[in-house]
C-alpha cells in the first residue's frame, strides 16, 4: 500500500509545478529535476505549508533536527520533503541550515529547553518537543551538549534506539495540550499529530494524516454498533478524523470540538461527531 501512496499521492510526490525530484524520473512529468539539497530544522518547530506563504495553510509541522531535502527555492522560502513521513510542502529557509552530524538522540519528554549553557539558569536558545532530533556530545552537570547548539537536560532525551513500549501511554501524556491544524508536539497537535507522534516514540514510522493511516496502519476489526470488542490501542477513523482507545471505552484524541487532547466516552464522540463526519468508518488494530 504505501508505494501506490508515494506514487499517487501528491501529498508525498517531490513535484512543485515544473520542478521534480530526480527520482521521480520516469514518474512525472516535469521541465526540470533536481537532486534536492539535504538541510535540516534548527529551529524548536517549523511549519510546513502548503504554499510560500506565512498565510498559507500549515499542512505539517517539523520538528528540531528532522532531515528536509530542499527542490526549490523563492523569497525566503525551500520547498521540499520532510524526511520523518515523506511529506511536501513549503518551509522558512530561516528555519533550516545544513546537514550536521547524525543524531544520536531524540527528545523523550514532552518538551525541554536548549540552554545557552549547562545550568538551568541559563538562556534558553530553543524549545525542542518529543521526537525532535539531537546529536549530542560531551555530558556536563546533568546536561549533554547538543553539537551546534546549546544544552540539554540528560532526563530529557533517549538514545535514538530506546524506544517507548506503549504509545497509548505516550498519548495520555498530551491530554490537555491544545489542537493545532498540522500540529505535532505538545503546544499544539492535532489529531492524526497525535497519532503519528506517539508511535514514533515506540519506534515506528507511521504517516501523517488520517486517511493515510487508515490505509496503511493495522488491521481492520469488525466490530457492532455498540463497539463491545474494542482494546486499548485500537484505532478508531472518521472521514477527516482519528483516535484511540484508551480502554475498551474510552477515546482518546486531539478534538477540535475542545480544541485539546481529551479522554472521553466512545458513545459520545461517536453521537457528537456523526452530524460532522458521519459514522465511524473503520477501526484498526496494531
Amino acid at each position: 500500500m504505501l508505494p501506490e501512496l508515494l506514487a499517487k499521492d501528491a501529498r508525498l510526490l517531490p513535484k512543485f509545478g515544473d520542478v521534480a525530484a530526480d527520482k521521480l524520473k520516469g514518474v512525472v512529468a516535469a521541465k526540470s529535476f533536481v537532486s534536492g539539497e539535504r538541510m535540516q530544522v534548527a529551529s524548536g518547530n517549523a511549519g510546513l505549508r502548503r504554499q510560500p506563504d506565512a498565510a498559507a495553510e500549515q499542512v505539517n509541522q517539523a520538528l528540531y533536527g528532522e532531515g528536509f531535502t530542499v527542490y526549490l527555492r523563492e523569497e525566503g522560502w525551500a520547498w521540499g520533503q520532510l524526511d520523518t513521513d515523506g511529506y511536501v510542502g513549503c518551509m522558512r529557509e530561516a528555519d533550516l541550515v545544513s546537514r550536521g552530524p547524525e543524531p544520536t538522540h531524540r527528545v523523550s519528554a514532552l518538551r525541554s529547553f536548549i540552554f545557552a549553557h549547562p545550568n538551568l539558569k541559563a538562556q534558553p536558545l530553543a524549545a525542542v518537543s518529543m521526537n525532535a532530533l539531537l546529536a549530542l556530545g560531551e555530558e556536563k552537570d546533568g546536561f549533554a551538549q547538543v553539537l551546534g547548539s546549546g544544552w540539554i537536560f540528560l532526563k530529557h532525551v533517549s538514545l535514538l534506539g530506546d524506544f517507548e513500549k506503549d504509545f497509548v501511554a505516550v498519548a495520555e501524556r498530551f491530554v490537555g495540550s491544545p489542537y493545532l491544524w498540522g500540529g505535532r508536539e505538545s503546544a499544539g497537535i492535532d489529531c492524526s499529530g497525535l497519532v503519528q507522534v506517539s508511535l514514533q516514540a515506540t519506534g515506528k514510522s507511521p504517516l501523517r494524516d488520517s486517511d493515510m493511516q487508515e490505509r496503511t496502519l493495522g488491521e481492520e476489526v469488525y466490530t457492532d454498533a455498540r463497539f463491545s470488542n474494542l482494546k486499548r490501542g485500537d484505532l478508531i477513523f472518521w472521514k477527516g478524523h482519528v483516535g484511540m482507545m484508551a480502554s475498551p471505552s474510552l477515546l482518546l484524541h486531539a478534538s477540535a470540538y475542545r480544541m485539546e487532547v481529551e479522554i472521553e466516552p466512545l458513545a459520545e464522540a461517536v453521537a457528537r461527531i456523526r452530524p460532522i463526519a458521519g459514522e465511524v468508518r473503520s477501526v484498526r488494530r496494531l
